[in-house]
């Protein structure tokens, strides 16, 4: 977003749309838009700069990210500046009216994303260039960091359960940046070619650690639960809680019958938590909130907190719901940890899976 230079000739004279949300921020001192921190959002920044912004497009969460996972979140007007807002997640569809397709010229994107298959802004990007290959727009990517771009992990996604939390057939962590996923989306055929550019980001390699300066979405506050969102999301297709309705969600699990657990807590109604999963119910479970940060980052897609939860609760099939196998990907991993699979023997069901696609995954790179 800061690289001006690389983008703003190709928005000149055209229509531009926005996706974008609470994250597409940068530190860009003196620059048009920005507040007494030098902090600008991209929208202030082109409205500042004289753009003829047409549109906002706005992902999961609305374009503030305040709204729950999933809940409908209405198009409105941004008060600063004006410009409509455009949901993409309004309840009707996930794809923008021709009427709105027509309104602008070249769409860009500004999101930070989090590095996983089931985090769905990257699916907000591939249906708007999808569109934009339909009416002939070009799409413009502002690069951020992947934090947790330094581990493929996980089983490639079984296309049989695609869905809202996982689009293309990649794994659980799939160390692409948005980007890249644009490139190899549009490669592969998994999004329609479209006029598309990636303003990179710059000093950044795979291995670069990144604190995110703007919390992704509502219930991934800190660093350690983006870290840990990979290990401990697949609990959102089981009975457990993960603690949402807490203030510290993806850093804890539990559930009202587990035993021999000193940690106790209660979910509660919260912001981006309205109703949370067991609410108002005392949980016994595991606290991972004191795990150091770098711990945390090299946790990756584990399996051992579901499949400790699952043995202690004793529930057999029951501990599952079907959501399960839309954020793993396919369908044995909850028949393997049902069979009393050690992890390494799952792990290894998914190893040549990911090998293929880290050595298809190298062409797209643009980032050592």
């Amino acid at each position: 977003m800061t690289d001006t230079a690389a983008y703003f000739p190709l928005l000149r004279g055209q229509r531009v749309a926005v996706l974008a949300n609470q994250t597409s921020v940068a530190e860009m001192p003196g620059a048009a838009g920005a507040d007494a921190a030098g902090r600008v959002h991209l929208v202030d920044l082109l409205h500042g700069e004289g753009f003829d912004v047409a549109a906002i497009f706005s992902p999961e969460h609305g374009f503030r990210g305040t709204a729950d996972a999933g809940e409908h979140v209405k198009s409105s007007v941004d008060t600063r500046t004006g410009i409509p807002i455009r949901s993409l997640y309004d309840g009707n569809t996930k794809r923008p009216s021709d009427e709105a397709m027509r309104s602008f010229d070249v769409l860009v994107v500004d999101m930070q994303d989090v590095g996983l298959r089931f985090y769905t802004y990257y699916i907000s990007m591939l249906r708007m260039m999808d569109a934009c290959a339909d009416f002939g727009r070009r799409v413009v990517v502002l690069d951020r960091p992947n934090p947790n771009g330094h581990i493929i992990d996980g089983p490639v996604l079984d296309m049989k359960y695609r869905s809202g939390v996982g689009a293309i057939p990649v794994p659980v962590l799939h160390g692409l940046t948005m980007g890249e996923i644009a490139r190899m989306a549009a490669g592969e055929g998994w999004a329609k070619k479209c006029a598309l550019t990636v303003v990179k980001c710059r000093n950044y390699t795979h291995a670069t650690e990144y604190l995110l300066p703007v919390a992704p979405s509502p219930n991934l506050p800190t660093a350690r639960a983006v870290y840990l969102y990979a290990a401990l999301c697949p609990f959102e297709g089981t009975v457990v809680s993960l603690g949402r309705g807490t203030d510290k969600p993806f850093e804890m699990y539990g559930h009202p019958d587990m035993t021999g657990r000193a940690f106790t807590f209660t979910p509660r109604p919260t912001a981006g938590a309205k109703h949370p999963p067991l609410e108002g119910r005392l949980c016994r479970g595991v606290d991972l909130s004191g795990m150091p940060l770098a711990e945390a980052r090299d946790v990756g897609f584990s399996l051992k907190y579901v499949m400790d939860a699952c043995a202690d609760l004793g529930m057999g099939d029951k501990f599952f719901t079907p959501m399960f196998e839309k954020l793993v990907g396919v369908e044995w991993v909850r028949e393997m940890i049902l069979a009393g699979a050690p992890e390494e023997e799952i792990r290894a069901r998914w190893a040549d899976d990911v090998e293929r696609y880290r050595e298809k995954r190298m062409q797209y790179l643009l980032y050592e």
